[in-house]
């Protein structure tokens, strides 16, 4: 998730390696990765100057919320609220056609595993990965799968997919998902799944002159070792690229939803995929891009939020520095909405969304609150059955049992 800094960390912290050497045997690092950071410091992050922060927080129901009296059609709120997060993030790529290539298409027993690449905007060519049940007989749904920050950054969509040559580190990260490959999980149970590279992760993360080859031609062979130095140089970097993309004049979150928002429009080009039942899921950062996607296109008619709920405010103090970062800045935008405003923009597309309070990312009373907060937008939406919220005493994962809710709450909407 994007300044996920914890999302990969050893048993000592961050991205720590630890190896010891047997014999002739090679080092073999110990990595392991935890979706789960630690606790936050006592004391504010900022430290003295929090007092000042907590003065400058947006305080009460916000102008765009909702909630408001002022805004009593939805359709016309939504409008409104749309056009405003689209106006901040001070990005609007010019549209093209997708010029769509299959660079490769693998039998997998039971589906169809299809390697391509389209272009997003004139200026990106986004790889990805469509997943196909077979069998087929009619267009069958199909669900956007938006993967997660994690620090890690040496590959981006593998880690919800099955495939040849797994990175034992990739596997390892799949421990915050039960163990299983999510994408996998869900064209066995009958839909098409796609999932790109966000920018900056996988195929389209940032590579200098003068790294080493195995950085730029990721072997199968490349050590963990040297995959968890990439990452904690690339986690280093976010800020420079953060930087780098508002010096421009546009936000990293725009190009991450705009992205996202082209993949539908592909999406809808395949035969063997029926247009009226599209769904869309993640966890983490992957959370909040489905969260944005689901605001932004009603072509989504159901999504599942995994691990990115919260309101804001709550997370001034404590929880911004491993959380918060450039990938998720929409500048001005929060005194506008807070983060449940945004998500209940999709209203009344069904949304489901998961959370564990053993999660140290998010402050819990403002997890309670974004989760309240949507209840009550639903319901004044006329919708509230389309609102399901889970709460529970786990860390920051998308566990086997969480998996089992939002595969159903996809069978029962789409």
């Amino acid at each position: 998730m994007n300044t996920r800094r914890q999302f990969i960390t050893t048993v000592a912290g961050a991205a720590a390696v630890s190896s010891k050497a047997s014999g002739a045997e090679e080092p073999k690092p110990e990595i392991r990765y935890s979706m789960n950071p630690k606790p936050p410091k006592i004391g504010p992050h900022t430290g003295t100057l929090d007092v000042f922060v907590q003065q400058l927080k947006p305080r009460g129901e916000r102008p765009l919320s909702f909630l408001k009296d002022e805004h009593g059609d939805l359709a016309t709120w939504k409008a409104k609220a749309r056009a405003k997060m689209l106006e901040l993030f001070h990005y609007t790529p010019e549209k093209c056609e997708p010029q769509a290539e299959v660079i490769s298409r693998k039998d997998c027993g039971d589906y169809i595993r299809e390697e391509i690449c389209f272009n997003t905007t004139p200026v990106f060519r986004v790889p990805g990965t469509v997943l196909i049940p077979k069998g087929l007989t009619k267009p069958a749904p199909a669900v956007v799968l938006l993967h997660s920050h994690g620090a890690y950054y040496m590959w981006g969509r593998e880690r919800e997919l099955e495939g040849d040559d797994v990175h034992p580190t990739l596997i390892e990260m799949r421990e915050s998902y039960g163990k299983k490959a999510i994408g996998t999980e869900m064209v066995r149970r009958g839909y098409v799944v796609i999932s790109i590279d966000m920018f900056f992760w996988g195929e389209r993360r940032m590579v200098l002159e003068d790294d080493p080859l195995e950085w730029k031609e990721r072997p199968a062979g490349i050590s963990s070792e040297s995959v968890v130095k990439f990452n904690q140089r690339s986690n280093a970097s976010e800020q420079l690229m953060g930087r780098t993309l508002l010096s421009a004049g546009v936000t990293w979150a725009g190009i991450l939803a705009w992205d996202d928002l082209r993949t539908v429009d592909y999406l809808v080009t395949r035969p063997e995929v029926d247009p009226q039942r599209l769904g869309c899921v993640g966890h983490s950062v992957g959370g909040l891009r489905t969260a944005y996607l689901a605001a932004l296109d009603d072509r989504i008619k159901a999504a599942v939020v995994c691990g990115w709920m919260c309101s804001f405010p709550n997370q001034l103090a404590k929880h911004i520095r491993s959380t918060i970062g450039h990938t998720k800045i929409i500048p001005g935008i929060y005194r506008l909405m807070d983060h449940p405003d945004i998500a209940s923009i999709a209203m009344p597309t069904p949304l489901m969304v998961i959370n564990g309070i053993q999660d140290f990312l998010f402050e819990p009373d403002g997890v309670r609150a974004a989760h309240e907060k949507l209840a009550k937008c639903y319901a004044k939406a006329g919708a509230p059955d389309h609102f399901k919220g889970i709460i529970e005493e786990r860390p920051h994962e998308f566990n086997a049992e969480r998996q089992a809710d939002a595969w159903a709450w996809f069978d029962k909407w789409l």
